[in-house]
């Protein structure tokens, strides 16, 4: 199996996550948490891979992608297992925790294997059709783990996390066999974190378009994450059957997987501005429809925002790709995470509260002016500073 059919597949295996389709329900009735709570919990998630995240992403150029992922697998193993006995926040927060640092390790360090991979064998510049081939595995296995996951729930609130856990020995050993990327034959730095920091000022300072599309990235990021933890309480407060969360959630992957897959070829016929303020419609659209169509269909427009997440990540990592070297590949890419994850540590709670406090519709419709406030000129600094060739 080549390192390309590998990947593929650990990205599946990685989000074929059997709890997340009821995972805010098992925290709202197992362990009894509220809305503001468990936006803190994923800030405590967020905070893990804040910490983790551009260190992982250092250390995946110096020690090897395969290891760091090999890590990374391990880890994860552990966070799920530590789900199965947790009955407290404290507990959720710890899970949550080991998972937030998996997910840094991951990071990174599997789409600088796939560049790698890829410009071993000359073929670089379709870096965003295999890319938004990988994305599409990832989010058709998390739609495959979600779609019976109400019934599996309904069962008994563990046998998701038990699966889990067996899915994730499946993906350590496909991690395992991974061929590394050649060596980087950088010599080492006198100091590891002058240089970590160098990359950093390298990334935000010195190169505009690594900037700008970074937090291009971050913003975008955020407008299509927030939803993924409201969008529950909000069709049980649609009044949508338990049954249905996991159809509906493996449609949302789904759509991301498709769009995803499409990403390239809308960039070829849209070119980089079209796409980019597509992904802004896309964005504007879902959440003025979620906060304004009151009823049991409207978590459609959800999926307004999971086709605007699949469209604009492969668009976003190409560029920075394209920007990177083999010497500071998986560090920048982890930077654009940990700028996204710490965005979301400072900003996360807030909206949970908001949630709490004004009501799901309410908060739909702030976020939906706030993000178009942000990405109209967000999208336009980073549109003009991308190669005229693009």
């Amino acid at each position: 199996m080549s390192n390309l059919s590998r990947l593929y597949l650990f990205a599946c295996l990685k989000m074929t996550l059997f709890p997340m389709a009821v995972i805010t329900l098992f925290w709202k009735d197992e362990i009894g948490l509220s809305l503001t709570e468990i936006m803190l919990l994923q800030g405590g998630f967020s905070l893990a891979s804040v910490l983790c995240e551009y260190p992982s992403g250092y250390l995946a150029d110096r020690l090897g992608y395969r290891r760091t992922l090999t890590l990374a697998t391990i880890i994860g193993i552990v966070g799920w297992a530590v789900y199965t006995v947790a009955d407290s926040f404290a507990g959720v927060l710890l899970a949550e925790a080991l998972l937030g640092a998996c997910f840094a390790f991951i990071s990174g360090s599997d789409s600088a294997l796939l560049y790698e991979s890829l410009r071993r064998d000359g073929r670089e510049g379709d870096y965003a059709r295999y890319d938004g081939r990988m994305n599409g595995a990832a989010q058709s296995g998390e739609a495959a783990g979600a779609l019976f996951a109400g019934a599996l729930y309904a069962l008994s609130p563990l046998i998701p996390f038990l699966l889990q856990i067996a899915v994730w020995l499946v993906a350590l050993l496909v991690v395992r066999g991974l061929v590394e990327a050649p060596p980087d034959h950088t010599p080492a730095p006198a100091s590891h974190l002058t240089e970590a920091l160098k990359v950093g000022r390298h990334a935000l300072i010195e190169t505009p378009l690594l900037r700008w599309g970074i937090l291009y990235g971050t913003v975008a990021g955020l407008a299509s994450f927030y939803p993924v933890w409201l969008i529950q309480p909000h069709m049980q407060q649609q009044g949508v059957p338990l049954t249905w969360f996991g159809p509906i959630w493996a449609g949302a992957n789904l759509t991301v997987a498709v769009f995803a897959l499409l990403s390239q070829r809308s960039r070829f016929h849209l070119g980089d501005a079209g796409l980019v303020w597509l992904c802004g419609v896309l964005c504007l659209l879902g959440y003025l429809g979620l906060g304004l169509w009151p009823g049991i269909w409207s978590f459609f427009c959800y999926y307004l925002l999971t086709a605007m997440r699949g469209l604009q990540g492969p668009l976003i990592r190409h560029h920075l790709q394209l920007a990177s070297s083999r010497h500071n590949r998986a560090s920048i890419l982890s930077l654009k995470n940990f700028a996204f994850r710490l965005a979301f540590v400072v900003s996360g709670p807030l909206v949970g509260l908001a949630a709490d406090r004004a009501g799901l519709a309410a908060t739909f419709l702030g976020l939906a002016l706030l993000f178009a406030l942000l990405l109209l000129p967000l999208s336009r600094a980073f549109l003009n500073h991308l190669p005229k060739t693009s």
